[in-house]
């Protein structure tokens, strides 16, 4: 077996060929790229100036597009300018640095749509002590402490990742450097390290998922008690954006990261990675604000303010 070091650049094969459907594909991401990045920055920008969403859980929802902003800049702007340039390599720092952001991000989304889920939960079961009960010192360590279990998770499998020996081929099957596509390279054992990760995206994706259900089983419960049909509709207005949320970047991350590695493929990994680090930070952002009045309301005002600025 050849072996080699981790100084050499990788070279990612991307997601696109360039055969005129592959350019058409490849011109719509981008322009989901731009939804994506123009409805999470205005996303924050509604919820900083707007005083009527200054509460606990619009500021969660723009930590929510703060991380979502973080995933798009840190994959689709490399891959756009390799498959334009045709330059697909990428420095071990780089690389490096890729994973450390997306595994940042990714697992500081698990731990920040949990929090969301008790904040809904309070909010539904438990609305006269919602101030107690959700208070602001509380919502800032939920949402300091997602950031950082994301980052601890981040920074560890970077370095674990890039510390083993790659064989000669520094080809990546990917468009982006993701850990478990880069461990197939290794030269070495890494078995130790892929149980390790497999028990830390248990731990990162079950533990939340958990927490979760157990807070919609109780807002269900809840929900099917209230006697009032316009309180049972605003609850279930509320909480099903979340739910969509939730349901699209778990669904998306369980099926890349808890598959046994007999049933990997990579075509497979690549189409399901681009729907959940390109599609769904677009989506997220509508879900919330198609389905919300006070943020539409708050869109409204915006625009406003800037057509009387305008004249």
């Amino acid at each position: 077996m050849e072996h080699g070091n981790t100084t050499s650049d990788f070279i990612l094969l991307g997601l696109f060929d360039h055969t005129t459907a592959h350019q058409i594909l490849f011109g719509i991401t981008l322009a989901v790229m731009i939804s994506s990045l123009l409805g999470n920055a205005l996303m924050v920008l509604l919820i900083q100036q707007d005083p009527r969403l200054h509460t606990p859980m619009y500021f969660l929802l723009s930590q929510l597009s703060l991380m979502d902003l973080m995933l798009v800049c840190t994959i689709v702007p490399k891959m756009a300018a390799a498959y334009l340039t045709g330059r697909k390599s990428i420095s071990p720092v780089g690389c490096g640095m890729q994973i450390t952001f997306f595994q940042t991000t990714g697992g500081a989304e698990c731990f920040l749509l949990a929090a969301m889920s008790y904040d809904r939960y309070v909010a539904v079961c438990h609305p006269l002590r919602y101030a107690t009960l959700m208070s602001w010192r509380l919502c800032l360590r939920m949402a300091l402490g997602s950031w950082f279990l994301g980052a601890a998770d981040g920074i560890m499998q970077a370095a674990v990742t890039l510390s083993f020996p790659f064989c000669s081929r520094h080809e990546v099957d990917h468009f982006f450097c993701e850990a478990p596509t880069l461990v197939r390279l290794a030269c070495s054992d890494t078995s130790a390290f892929e149980y390790f990760m497999y028990i830390c995206c248990i731990l990162m994706l079950l533990i939340p998922v958990f927490l979760i259900l157990t807070s919609y089983s109780l807002i269900l419960s809840a929900v099917l008690h209230m006697r009032s049909t316009e309180a049972r509709k605003k609850a279930f207005a509320t909480c099903s954006s979340h739910v969509a949320v939730v349901g699209l970047f778990y669904g998306a991350a369980i099926f890349i990261y808890m598959r046994p590695t007999s049933y990997r493929s990579a075509s497979h990994d690549k189409v399901v990675s681009a729907f959940y680090t390109i599609f769904s930070p677009m989506v997220n952002p509508m879900i919330y604000s198609l389905r919300n009045s006070e943020v539409k309301g708050a869109l409204r005002k915006c625009m406003r303010q800037c057509v009387n600025l305008s004249e």
